[in-house]
């Protein structure tokens, strides 16, 4: 079986693990304090905030950018439903925008269409590891006094142009980027998550809450010669990161860039072999974007049904997903009507599919699905 995905694991990370585990200390510590310094050294952001997903790295941002009940949030429906999901926590309204169907990311025309007087913030997602225009939508947030956070759920290792410099993704181009680093990510830690900002205030709102709005971490507490006794300042949460899982996660920021390297070389070898499929639409990069490829998404003819296809490649044991779901055809937004067209995340969502891609992934392996895809598409 070629699988969708396959985290790039291996002894480093058990003998991290392991370690983590038998000194005694697994939940919230040092491993973690030490991920989030090497984490923020990495993307060249000031502040790094470890937690337990980027669901909840989400939730974090927004609630520590006071986002609330009547307020809205511009994002796209184009996305894992983590995205609204994490509006809907604090009782705001995601407004839905269309994507630009070259990149699979939201298009700041959009956005500045749906911004109202009730518009707080804009989620951006750097959908499949490829950048957003960042500059355009940061220019949006400051002429209307919004936050801008980045949904980085796949972005780890991409970089993006800005003034002729190349920068990494997770650095301070909106106010807050959120990390994931699920097994279908690039880097992993079986679940966890991660904010970068270059403010202060919301790394230590961030920091405050993940861990119940505890006053004195039990980092300090069980280091310190005297008793003390915390404070609970406000309703926080269980966001917290174990160190186990830190371990892990600092072990793979070794092996990033090797990752990434290996990913765009097998991104541009589909490219090569895939390339004069008639009807069969590539994805691409903007010339001040470098993608991670988290994913390699494949817009099908017009002809072809997306469910045969996928069946029929699963049947010879290659591993397929539809395109990125859309967030407004779930049955829990069914009650909400889209202000804004979404012709284009609906036809990135029926017609097109993302085919195996991961480190590990073997010359051969890669072959035998481009063959696959060519002989059922009649190539």
């Amino acid at each position: 079986m070629i699988p969708i995905a396959l985290p790039f694991l291996g002894d480093e990370e058990a003998n991290a693990a392991r370690e983590a585990i038998l000194s005694g200390w697994v939940s919230q510590g040092p491993q973690v304090a030490a991920f989030e310094r090497e984490f923020s050294a990495l993307v060249g952001a000031p502040y790094a905030t470890a937690v337990s997903n980027c669901t909840t790295a989400l939730h974090l941002a927004l609630v520590a950018a006071n986002i609330g009940p009547g307020d809205e949030v511009v994002t796209a429906s184009h996305s894992f439903i983590a995205t609204a999901n994490s509006v809907r926590y604090c009782g705001a309204t995601a407004v839905f925008v269309d994507i630009n169907p070259d990149t699979y990311n939201i298009d700041p025309l959009k956005v500045a269409e749906a911004i109202t007087p009730r518009t707080r913030a804009i989620i951006a997602v750097h959908q499949m590891g490829l950048p957003c225009d960042l500059p355009a939508l940061a220019a949006l947030a400051r002429q209307h006094n919004l936050v801008l956070i980045e949904d980085a759920a796949c972005a780890a290792g991409s970089e993006i142009r800005v003034d002729g410099i190349w920068e990494r993704i997770g650095k301070a181009h909106g106010q807050i980027t959120c990390f994931s680093f699920h097994p279908r990510k690039v880097i992993t830690t079986g679940e966890g998550g991660m904010l970068t900002t270059s403010e202060p205030e919301f790394d230590r709102k961030f920091k405050l809450l993940r861990q119940h709005a505890m006053s004195v971490p039990d980092t300090v507490r069980h280091g310190a010669s005297q008793t003390i006794f915390e404070q609970y300042l406000d309703v926080g949460f269980n966001y917290r990161m174990t160190d186990i899982q830190a371990a892990i996660g600092r072990t793979q920021l070794t092996k990033l860039d090797g990752i990434v390297t290996r990913r765009r070389a097998l991104a541009a070898r589909y490219t090569e072999m895939l390339g004069n499929i008639e009807g069969l639409r590539l994805p691409s990069e903007p010339d001040w974007a470098r993608s991670n490829w988290q994913s390699y998404c494949v817009r099908l003819p017009d002809h072809v049904d997306q469910r045969e296809i996928m069946q029929a490649l699963l049947d010879q044991d290659i591993a397929t997903r539809r395109g990125i779901m859309c967030s407004h055809r779930e049955p829990a937004y069914a009650g909400e009507k889209p202000r804004h067209g979404l012709r284009q995340s609906e036809l990135a969502q029926d017609r097109a599919i993302l085919l195996p891609l991961y480190a590990q992934m073997t010359d051969d392996d890669q072959a035998r699905v481009a063959d696959a895809v060519r002989t059922e598409l009649g190539m």
